[in-house]
């Protein structure tokens, strides 16, 4: 099996779902809300690699994620997931005492 070193940026959105098409990925990325390892992105093409550092908003929250693979293809849900690791902090409820 071939593994790729990098990955344009809108397939990887979309392999990854978190973009419902390659379209709409490429729209988030001329949107110029995406930052790549601290970088804005404005370009759809930029390369994504392992170890590499995604931030952007989404809903009310920011999404930090590490990068860990570049993938084949979009492939389902729980293949999608093991794509990248996500970096934000946990949130808890405090339960009153």
């Amino acid at each position: 099996m071939i593994q790729c070193e990098s990955v344009r940026l809108d397939k990887w959105l979309w392999f990854a779902r978190l973009a419902r098409s390659r379209a709409q990925a490429a729209q988030l990325c001329q949107a110029r809300r995406l930052r790549l390892d601290g970088r804005l992105i404005d370009k759809p093409s930029a390369a994504v690699r392992p170890g590499a550092v995604l931030a952007f908003a989404q809903d009310d929250m920011v999404r930090v994620l590490r990068v860990e693979a570049v993938g084949l293809r979009r492939g389902p849900a729980p293949e999608a997931r093991r794509l990248y690791t996500d970096l934000a902090p946990l949130t808890t409820t405090a339960t009153a005492a």
